[in-house]
């Protein structure tokens, strides 16, 4: 499986943490509308990511500690040119548990993706995803998210140790 060390907060001033993000990033912003839909795992998290106006959809399986500081993630993405079918399939399969519509501002700061989140139903959120290179230990990982959180201004008292699917159930 893949891995990446994760982070995510609320936002309270996105417009501030969009200005200190664009001045850190080595490539971005790039703005997707994302539509995710969760499916019922005995483990982990299943989900199809679709973007609206696009025949391509991501089937994305990830484990990860419910903790509010940075964790590794370990997760598989496989791209699909069905996402339709596949969504129908799994619904039948396993059943839904709910679906997370977003706003999300992509920017890139060296071996980290930072997303600024306008999430419906729930407000604004940034996340950052660290990625690990296979012979990368996840303290590394936690390293760069603590730095980073700290340069974009981000406190340990708007962390937050769950997916936004839990958040919105």
């Amino acid at each position: 499986m893949n891995r990446n060390v994760e982070v995510k907060a609320r936002v309270e001033d996105l417009a501030a943490v969009r200005e200190r993000a664009e001045k850190l990033a080595d490539e971005g912003p790039i703005i997707v509308k994302q539509e995710d839909t969760f499916f019922v795992c005995a483990r982990g998290r299943l989900k199809l990511r679709q973007l609206p106006n696009s025949a391509e959809g991501e089937l994305i399986y990830y484990e990860r500690p419910d903790a509010a500081e940075p964790k590794e993630s370990r997760y598989v993405v496989h791209r699909t040119s069905d996402p339709r079918g596949v969504h129908g399939l799994l619904s039948v399969a396993l059943g839904e548990r709910g679906v997370v519509r977003k706003r999300r501002t992509l920017y890139f700061v060296g071996s980290t993706r930072v997303h600024l989140d306008e999430v419906e139903g729930l407000g604004d959120f940034i996340e950052l995803e660290v990625v690990l290179e296979p012979e990368q230990d996840a303290a590394d990982g936690v390293a760069t998210a603590q730095k980073l959180m700290r340069q974009l201004g981000v406190g340990p008292t708007e962390l937050i140790d769950k997916a936004y699917i839990d958040l919105l159930e």
